[in-house]
C-alpha cells in the first residue's frame, strides 16, 4: 500500500488496499486464480510499486493496521468494488474506462470497478 500510494495519505493507502483484497476475492478473467494476498500482490504486472526502494523498507505500525483494516473487512468509495487503479498524472483526467469503469478519483488515483458482464462476485 506504502509503495503504490504513499503520496495519497492514509485514506489512499486504504484505497489501494481495498483493491488488493477486492483482487483475492473477486471470482473472474484475470484474478480466478489469486486467492491470496500475496498471489494478488506479486502477480505479473499487477502492481508498480513491488521492487521499489518503497517495497522494501518495513512496515510501520499505522501501515500494518491501515493493511488490518483492509483485510477486516474496510471499504470506501471510491474503491470499494474496485479492481483496478491507476494514477494519468496531475491534472489529468480520468479516463472513462481502464480494464473496468471509473467508479471515481482520489487524489490522483483514478479508481475501476468490473463491468457487470464480468460477475466478479464483489
Amino acid at each position: 500500500m506504502r509503495s503504490e500510494a504513499l503520496g495519497e495519505g492514509n485514506f489512499g493507502m486504504l484505497l489501494v488496499g481495498n483493491v488488493v483484497i477486492n483482487r483475492v476475492v473477486a471470482n473472474c478473467d484475470v484474478f480466478r486464480n489469486t486467492t491470496t494476498i500475496q498471489q494478488v500482490i506479486y502477480q505479473k504486472n499487477a502492481f508498480e510499486g513491488v521492487g521499489t526502494d518503497l517495497w522494501f523498507g518495513s512496515a510501520n505500525g499505522k501501515e500494518r493496521e491501515l493493511a488490518l483494516r483492509c483485510i477486516n473487512g474496510y471499504r470506501a468509495d471510491p474503491a470499494t468494488d474496485a479492481l483496478w487503479y491507476r494514477n494519468p498524472g496531475r491534472d489529468v483526467p480520468c479516463p472513462p474506462e481502464f480494464y473496468g469503469v471509473l467508479a471515481g478519483r482520489f487524489k490522483q488515483h483514478c479508481f475501476y470497478d468490473p463491468k457487470a458482464n464480468l460477475n466478479c462476485n464483489l
